[in-house]
């Protein structure tokens, strides 16, 4: 049975919908098996959107489905959004207009750098991967530019504040919610 960080997925192919409010605002977004949090808007996802700090050029790593993508590009001048998975790519491509996907492996398809990195970790894939993809992003942020991880504090969270803490020499937290924390480093 494949999982939602793997490239293809072997569930049948249902086209859903969710609807959500974010920010006040009134959102439908289109999902599938197969991809993460099938069904609703997940926590972590929920406090990345209402507390992420967007500018200039934008990457959604690991976007899902391209909720964070979606929110973003109401305030970026450019969002990409990558994912392994190719269901939740076109499900991205359907979500959110406005950005560019690409599907491939963490950094694999990207080009230029960026203002702001956004990243809901995929911890189910193991630590080692989570922490490639933190320590990679230092390559594709501008000067000036920032990682914001959401992450659950308790349950591994805490181990991503401090490899972030190694890798870009500071970290601060951005907010603190129902055991989610968004992480923020800077280049």
């Amino acid at each position: 049975m494949a999982h939602y960080y793997d490239k293809k997925q072997d569930s049948e192919f249902v086209l859903n919908q969710f609807d959500c409010v974010i920010n006040g605002k009134c959102y439908t977004f289109y999902t599938a098996p197969g991809v993460f949090s099938a069904k609703k808007l997940d926590f972590g996802t929920k406090v990345l959107v209402h507390n992420m700090q967007v500018k200039g050029r934008v990457l959604d790593l690991g976007c899902g489905i391209g909720i964070v993508g979606r929110i973003a590009s109401e305030k970026a001048t450019e969002v990409v959004m990558t994912d392994v998975n190719k269901r939740a790519c076109k499900l991205a491509k359907m979500n959110c207009r406005k950005g560019k996907v690409l599907c491939g492996d963490m950094y694999e398809k990207i080009i230029g750098k960026f203002d702001v990195i956004l990243f809901n970790p995929p911890q189910a894939v193991g630590k080692k991967i989570c922490f490639e993809m933190i320590s990679k992003a230092k390559d594709y942020l501008v000067k000036g530019g920032s990682l914001q991880v959401v992450a659950r504090h308790n349950k591994g969270g805490k181990t991503f504040m401090l490899f972030m803490e190694k890798e870009f020499g500071n970290v601060d937290t951005l907010v603190k919610s129902g055991g989610y924390r968004v992480y923020i480093s800077t280049i």
